[in-house]
């Protein structure tokens, strides 16, 4: 197991392992609560498993306070073709109630961009819930500017099937 230390006593950034899928799903059901999409996690251990640590197709971390999990980050790779070059994209970050305003979410920031510097990125990326005002205003305090001229569009399973099948 793979610990980055940070800049908070006693809090550590670990690598995940394969049986921390049922952790990670724990905390995407908290994040899901949250930001009130409890509906919508379909995820299981099984398909963390597959995406996670079989097919890698992202990464997981676990925040440690004290050894007692208390956030996780997900994230992978993508590309920019303007660019040429890889980004990190940041799908979750997610730090429970009672332990946010510590300045944890600044330490994984800080992980992500030392990893993203590491492989040669040129941009981190995330979405952010539009009434997310907390988030949204910590992630300008780190510089980070909204994207407000683009619209995320989505297709789900059963539209891509639909596509797929045209």
């Amino acid at each position: 197991m793979h610990y980055y230390n940070t800049n908070i006593e006693n809090l550590k950034i670990r690598e995940t392992e394969e049986e921390d899928c049922k952790l990670i799903l724990s905390l995407i059901h908290e994040i899901a609560k949250y930001e009130k999409m409890e509906n919508e996690v379909i995820a299981t251990e099984e398909s963390l498993m597959e995406s996670i640590f079989k097919n890698n197709r992202a990464e997981a971390v676990i925040l440690e306070l004290d050894e007692e999990p208390v956030g996780y980050a997900i994230y992978f790779y993508n590309f920019s073709t303007f660019i040429g070059r890889s980004g990190l994209y940041l799908e979750d970050i997610f730090i429970k109630k009672e332990y946010r305003g510590r300045g944890i979410g600044k330490e994984v920031f800080k992980f992500l961009g030392k990893k993203a510097r590491e492989e040669g990125c040129k941009r981190m990326e995330w979405s952010c819930l539009n009434w997310n005002e907390p988030s949204i205003k910590f992630y300008k305090s780190l510089g980070a500017v909204p994207m407000d001229e683009w619209t995320v569009y989505r297709l789900t399973e059963q539209e891509i099937i639909k596509l797929s099948e045209m």
